[in-house]
């Protein structure tokens, strides 16, 4: 399944390039501003994805908050907690709150009186479809496909434009048997390079780890390699040699449905697995790969994204 890439041609323009003219620093590594060109870029892949979805796939979108205990009960702070954003809020009675103003008028660091809230930033579009799955009770014999999307936050401060603090995620959720959950797979792995044809991109799919935690977390990275759980297509925005995940294609296996209870039709325990787009990492390889001017964009993908 993999593909040689090819090296980018003469006129594709650096990230710095790209930087200038699409994407504007707010004084934040990894937060930006978007210009009408790549939001209409973006548009156009989401309309573009939208029509490779399957019937009976139930469409949600999130807002960019989740609720705290969920998201710990689906075991992230045991994966990931060093990407974790929490929302604290000054609360308390009115006199605590006046006191941390005046700690900030008087030039002093008020942020000590912030307290957690129940909300975290999510960090991925389908961690609210688990409980929202378990709350409907047995999940029926067909399984069950949702088009899910939100803006996510990881804390990962970076130059670079291929990572970002704060980014949009798509993503189709398959809850079933892993029969199922399987073949979802396989079925996507395939779109997907079809997907990326149809956007005039260089691309190979790989296998890959997820940035697990810590010297336990280089365990849980070996092992889910070593059993191809995870795959990624991969496309040159920097360069061949450091290309950007830009889909990736998720079997978690019974992860999420132990931790929220999911049970099929018969009684066992159920899986899960996801195909996942980023959204503003495809924006940004359509731009490197085929410059800044949408006129001199080859028609057949101009077409495809509407433009």
């Amino acid at each position: 399944m993999n593909v040689a890439f090819r090296e980018p041609n003469e006129s594709t323009p650096v990230l710095d390039a790209i930087a200038e003219a699409l994407l504007l620093p707010s004084g934040i590594d990894g937060v930006y501003a978007r210009t009408a060109a790549f939001e209409d870029t973006v548009a156009g892949l989401g309309a573009l994805i939208s029509r490779h979805r399957d019937p009976g796939t139930e469409v949600l979108r999130f807002p960019p908050v989740m609720s705290r205990r969920q998201l710990e009960k689906s075991g992230y702070l045991k994966s990931f907690p060093h990407f974790l954003g929490c929302v604290s809020c000054l609360g308390g009675p009115e006199a605590e709150v006046r006191a941390a103003v005046d700690r900030f008028d008087a030039g002093e660091d008020w942020t000590p009186a912030l307290s957690p809230a129940d909300l975290v930033l999510s960090p991925a579009a389908c961690y609210p479809v688990y409980p929202l799955v378990a709350s409907r009770g047995e999940v029926p014999a067909e399984g069950l496909l949702f088009d899910v999307a939100c803006d996510c936050f990881r804390r990962e401060p970076s130059k670079d434009l291929d990572r970002l603090q704060s980014f949009r995620m798509r993503e189709y959720v398959c809850v079933g048997s892993a029969e199922q959950i399987n073949e979802f797979r396989r079925r996507w792995m395939t779109q997907a390079q079809a997907l990326a044809g149809q956007l005039g991109l260089t691309w190979r799919i790989d296998h890959a780890s997820d940035p697990f935690f810590g010297r336990g977390g280089k365990l849980m990275a070996a092992s889910q390699v070593e059993q191809q759980l995870k795959f990624e297509l991969l496309v040159p925005v920097r360069s061949a040699q450091e290309p950007t995940a830009c889909m990736s294609f998720n079997y978690h296996r019974d992860h999420f449905g132990l931790a929220w209870n999911l049970r099929t039709a018969t009684g066992d325990v159920a899986h899960t697995g996801c195909v996942a787009f980023g959204i503003d990492r495809l924006a940004l390889a359509l731009f490197a790969t085929h410059g800044l001017n949408f006129a001199r964009w080859p028609a057949a993908v101009r077409k495809a994204l509407m433009l």
